[in-house]
């Protein structure tokens, strides 16, 4: 009975109740995993698939928000190669400001100062540190901080913060994205709480 009440407590205090995250499928991962992502795993299902915490999902996207909150929103650089996640980025982008770069990183972007797309972040996020891994690379060379959405299969190399989920399906990344956006205008003072978003949850993971 007391382990069912201290699940209970912790579900009770996750950003949005246990069902969304099920839903979206964000603790779902593939049948590859990693040493480096072995701690945020819970279980294998019989298919082979590897299952992530839910609760240590929660608290990274805490994490992940706390730390995207210490910087000005011209000061991110979002990445994604991945297309499934782009509408949920681009409405990130419109409600939180922040820079994104969807498609393929141009290499040197952050580097090379000769380049029409030069830009100059001070930490940037990518949605899969592999096929994103010109935009790390970068990212290192110049010395800022990379926050990485990493799966079951991902390596953890040069990443600072690694944010475990299911990194390639919409609705995972809507709702990651979708909880990143209230997060950090909450944290930054600009909302209160969810409702003051201007969005819907179903806005970032239905379209």
């Amino acid at each position: 009975m007391e382990i069912e009440t201290e699940m209970q407590v912790q579900q009770d205090n996750f950003l949005v109740p246990t069902v969304h995250y099920l839903k979206s499928g964000i603790h779902i991962g593939t049948k590859f995993k990693t040493k480096y992502m072995q701690k945020f795993i819970y279980k294998t299902r019989p298919d082979g698939l590897s299952v992530l915490n839910i609760q240590k999902i929660d608290e990274r996207i805490r994490i992940a928000a706390g730390f995207l909150a210490q910087y000005n929103p011209e000061d991110i650089l979002v990445v994604s190669r991945r297309e499934t996640g782009l509408s949920a980025l681009k409405l990130f982008n419109k409600l939180t400001g922040i820079h994104i770069m969807g498609g393929r990183y141009p290499p040197g972007m952050m580097t090379n100062i000769n380049l029409s797309t030069f830009i100059e972040p001070k930490l940037v996020l990518v949605t899969d540190a592999w096929p994103d891994r010109n935009a790390v690379m970068d990212a290192n060379k110049i010395g800022i901080p990379v926050i990485a959405l990493c799966d079951t299969n991902n390596q953890a190399n040069f990443i600072d913060i690694v944010l475990p989920c299911n990194n390639k399906g919409k609705k995972s990344l809507g709702l990651l994205f979708y909880l990143l956006t209230v997060e950090y205008l909450r944290i930054r003072g600009k909302i209160s709480k969810p409702e003051e978003l201007g969005a819907t949850m179903e806005d970032f993971t239905e379209k």
